[in-house]
């Protein structure tokens, strides 16, 4: 009873967003995202597309604009809704994939971050190895692992966790919205309370590969807002990457400060 009180009563967080999205050294930038608000809840989605010329980019495309289409239509809170809003996301794609037999093999990675102002409560959900993290007062608090298959050696001890930036067959999924026996997402069932001066960043592997947790930690200790803190990090990925003989994939990141202007 007594936190039902407080929830009914809290006042609700502001957020501040910030975005980029690029090519990298692509030719076509295959990742989409999107945001959409409905009365006190956000929905925040990032998607990665896979899958032959204009494949991947169409099948992020339709996981973004269809989780943001039934989320402005049915906005609720809660891992049952946002199972259906992924759920919807990964049947329309399939449904495209019936009607247009050259896709048939495109895919998408997907990450969503659902917020509830109101509440000061978030929950989230993913496939792939587009990532989700948390961060609190300069610390990494929560992050999504990824559905791949270096994970899962790393996971089995077979590799070190470094070797999910740098294994050359880091991009095997065991997971994505498209791919027939994925099973579905994987969704938080209990929600997470969230406080002023949290921040949350989410990114394609073009992004995170290129820069370690400590360097994210680092960038949010210097950093005055979202904006600040998404230039900084995407500072360190394209010095990184530059350092590098690999071409940089497509890169796409949000960052999102709570209870800042």
């Amino acid at each position: 009873m007594s936190s039902r009180l407080l929830s009914d009563t809290a006042v609700p967080v502001v957020l501040s967003l910030a975005q980029l999205s690029h090519a990298g050294g692509r030719q076509v930038n295959q990742d989409s995202w999107g945001s959409a608000q409905q009365d006190d809840l956000t929905c925040i989605i990032v998607s990665d597309g896979v899958g032959g010329e204009y494949g991947g980019e169409i099948a992020s495309n339709v996981v973004v604009h269809s989780i943001m289409e039934v989320f402005v239509e049915e906005a609720s809170f809660g891992p049952r809704a946002l199972q259906s809003y992924v759920d919807h996301a990964v049947a329309q794609l399939y449904r495209r994939q019936a009607q247009i037999p050259r896709l048939k093999d495109m895919s998408a990675t997907v990450a969503t971050l659902l917020i509830d102002q109101k509440n000061r409560c978030a929950l989230w959900a993913h496939m792939g190895d587009t990532r989700i993290y948390q961060f609190r007062r300069g610390q990494l608090l929560n992050y999504t692992k990824d559905h791949s298959l270096i994970q899962q050696f790393v996971d089995a001890g077979h590799c070190s966790p470094d070797q999910l930036r740098r294994h050359p067959r880091r991009s095997i999924l065991c997971a994505a919205a498209g791919v027939e026996g994925s099973g579905p997402a994987e969704v938080m069932q209990n929600a997470i309370q969230i406080q002023d001066g949290d921040a949350f960043l989410i990114c394609t592997d073009g992004f995170w590969e290129w820069i370690s947790e400590a360097e994210m930690v680092r960038a949010a200790t210097q950093a005055g807002s979202a904006q600040d803190w998404l230039t900084i990090m995407h500072t360190v990925v394209e010095q990184n990457g530059r350092a590098s003989s690999v071409p940089l994939d497509n890169c796409t990141a949000f960052t999102i400060y709570v209870g800042n202007p």
